[in-house]
């Protein structure tokens, strides 16, 4: 691992943090595809478990007064963990290119049903019948590629919850799988203690962009920043396919 791909690494992280500060969520959305570019597809999954971990407790203990609905954020948090183990194994067996599409796939997922259905509610009857099996298919994006966003996030974002009840929900929820993936990296030798360093140390950035973008929230449109976000996400899904299949 060279100099530049420590300092392009850590820019990655710092964009995602800035995004998750800005949004409350969504920081594997931009750091994930950047990270699978420099290195491999299960080296930035592991690179990004303590980072998720540490900064969905802090937003979690900060937002807890919001939590809206308990028993409904504890079984979307429970689904996520059982497939993230899912989605981790998956991790472990699958081919490279294989994984790298799955990002990618998972990436334009979430910008295409962004951009095409950016009214979509979601009833509360509806939601709650549909907490568990959405869950599960989140933590196994979230385990097999890193990404849920493309389930997770837009499916809260359709019922319309307010900011910080959406905060409140969505860190239980990646709190949750952290919890299960940690362990299972370990467990498949993809988490090294070498990389669980590497993890701690990627916290920082991430970190210091989620403070840059809890101010950006406060000065620029949502629809601005909104619109920049998914320019950035269709480039870099483009370049993981080309990467996949060249």
């Amino acid at each position: 691992m060279d100099v530049v791909s420590i300092a392009l690494a850590g820019l990655a992280m710092l964009a995602g943090g800035v995004l998750k500060g800005a949004v409350g969520a969504g920081a594997p959305v931009v750091a994930v595809p950047i990270l699978v570019l420099l290195f491999d597809v299960p080296f930035a999954v592991s690179l990004f478990v303590l980072p998720n971990l540490l900064s969905n407790s802090w937003q979690g203990f900060q937002y807890r007064r919001h939590l809206g609905a308990p028993r409904f954020a504890l079984i979307y948090g429970l689904a996520g963990a059982i497939g993230a183990g899912v989605g981790s194994v998956m991790l472990a067996t699958l081919p490279a290119d294989n994984l790298m599409l799955v990002v990618a796939i998972a990436v334009i997922g979430y910008v295409v049903f962004r951009l095409l259905r950016p009214g979509w509610k979601v009833a509360s009857g509806l939601a709650n019948r549909l907490v568990f099996p959405v869950g599960v298919l989140g933590g196994i994006l979230q385990g097999a590629g890193g990404i849920s966003a493309p389930i997770s996030v837009t499916f809260l974002n359709a019922m319309k919850l307010e900011r910080p009840v959406f905060i409140a929900t969505i860190s239980i929820f990646f709190f949750a799988m952290s919890i299960v993936q940690i362990p299972t990296l370990i467990a498949l030798g993809i988490l090294t203690p070498n990389q669980l360093g590497l993890s701690l140390l990627a916290f920082l950035p991430l970190f210091g962009g989620m403070r840059v973008g809890s101010w950006l929230a406060r000065h620029i449109k949502a629809e601005t920043f909104d619109k920049i976000v998914l320019v950035l996400l269709v480039v870099i899904a483009a370049r993981l396919i080309w990467s996949a299949l060249a």
